[in-house]
């Protein structure tokens, strides 16, 4: 069967969680959704995965929707512990990444007199420092990925380092609709990791205003298995809701 580019990265963002145990995964996004369960399905059935706020949710193959059963409650102060204990995947949104790895949730422009307004910090700086973290950004452009960020919410590894904070870090991937990449670039820089079907290193370079650290050898971010196609069309998402997300073929 033929994957679509968002099926491509639902994919990337499941692998994110192989060899997890039992942990928090949590998603910002569609595709990152489908991903986590898409995990919990296969090769991460340890997985936990919540509403955000009071129940763990199961997949029930007798119930036509997954993960909507109950599995066990979820208290808000529990994710705290988790956090703290570094026993949580997130899978982050960003509205602006830097070469060196910071990200920005908050604002453009000045931060006490931004052009736009956004999300605000919420709990990007301690999600940084204290557990797994990856992002997830649907459209890879130079307006995300920038030189400099307006505001840091998110800490790179360089910032981490200078400020001591680099213990318990745990900076995984970025997953985007054209490539999968990572911070092993000079001093934690961004990275190149592998390109998805159909994607060329040009149009990377060009979607990117930075330059991005690529790596002598950049394969190919691994294609969906026949079954995984079969579980994302007709199991986790049979609206399509994916496509949407991600508008690329």
């Amino acid at each position: 069967m033929t994957a679509t580019r968002a099926e491509v990265a639902a994919v990337a963002c499941s692998d994110l969680f192989r060899g997890a145990g039992t942990i928090l995964a949590s998603t910002v996004g569609i595709v990152p959704t489908i991903g986590a369960r898409l995990a919990r399905l296969t090769h991460a059935p340890d997985l936990l995965l919540s509403d955000g706020e009071a129940t763990l949710y199961a997949d029930t193959p007798a119930v036509d929707e997954p993960f909507r059963e109950p599995e066990a409650p979820f208290p808000y102060a529990r994710l705290f512990e988790l956090i703290a204990r570094g026993r949580r995947h997130v899978v982050m949104g960003a509205a602006q990444i830097d070469r060196q790895g910071d990200q920005n949730l908050s604002a453009i422009g000045d931060r006490d007199h931004p052009n736009r307004q956004l999300l605000g910090a919420r709990a990007a700086a301690t999600n940084t420092v204290n557990h797994a973290t990856s992002y997830w950004i649907a459209r890879h452009s130079p307006r995300v990925f920038v030189e400099r960020v307006d505001v840091v919410t998110g800490v790179g590894p360089a910032r981490a380092r200078a400020a001591g904070a680099d213990r318990f870090q745990d900076l995984r991937r970025i997953v985007t609709d054209l490539a999968v990449l990572d911070f092993t670039g000079p001093a934690g820089s961004v990275a190149l990791v592998s390109l998805h079907p159909g994607v060329t290193l040009d149009q990377v370079t060009a979607a990117t205003g930075f330059p991005v650290h690529i790596p002598a050898d950049v394969p190919e971010t691994r294609l969906p298995t026949d079954e995984e196609l079969r579980l994302v069309r007709e199991r986790l998402d049979p609206r399509g809701l994916r496509d949407r997300e991600v508008t690329a073929s």
